[in-house]
């Protein structure tokens, strides 16, 4: 009798382990391949940075200044991605810079074809292809898909120099469709004569 409950336990435990490292091996994070592109002296990018902070000081007229995250060119086409973090589902885009690519996204659009992506996300980890992102393309903040909030609507503050949009009003997509979207782009360029 010893023996059978002993074998039963066994049984029993050796079942419960093959389900929980089961279950384990489902929650494992995938990893992505290598970055292609990768920052060799953070330090130097760092001091790159802070030099151009002190290109506007105070006393001039000028004020202001944005940067383009991410421009993608390819045999003339453009892919442009803007990143965003989220602050309680919410994220802020300066006017300024919003009206500029706008402007850019036009233009290009006039003479060959250009993609401009905003992308909203939390403190995420890139190199998870499972990653969740939100975004949204010029077209749609054009064509008034995505409202143009300069008041937060859930806020009392009313000074706002920027536009607020909604996560609710982006599309949820994996970090792996995004990158799929930018590589759809780039083979859809390849088309392009010049």
């Amino acid at each position: 009798m010893a023996n059978d409950t002993s074998d039963l336990i066994d049984t029993l435990y050796k079942k419960d382990n093959s389900i929980q490292s089961e279950h384990i091996s489902q929650q494992i994070i995938r990893k992505s391949p290598k970055a292609k592109y990768q920052i060799f002296d953070e330090s130097e990018f760092t001091h790159g940075r802070k030099v151009l902070g002190n290109l506007i000081v105070h006393g001039m007229i000028a004020s202001g200044g944005t940067d383009i995250d991410w421009l993608i060119e390819h045999k003339g086409g453009f892919v442009i991605l803007e990143f965003k973090g989220f602050h309680n589902d919410k994220i802020n885009i300066a006017k300024g810079q919003m009206i500029a690519y706008e402007k850019l996204h036009e233009k290009l659009n006039q003479t060959t074809k250009c993609y401009l992506y905003v992308v909203g996300c939390d403190d995420i980890d890139f190199s998870n292809p499972d990653s969740t992102v939100w975004v949204f393309e010029m077209s749609q903040w054009r064509d008034g898909i995505i409202p143009k909030n300069t008041i937060d609507i859930y806020s009392e503050e009313n000074k706002q120099n920027k536009y607020i949009v909604y996560r609710e009003y982006m599309e949820e997509i994996s970090v792996e469709k995004l990158r799929d979207l930018v590589d759809s782009h780039w083979n859809e360029f390849e088309k392009i004569t010049l």
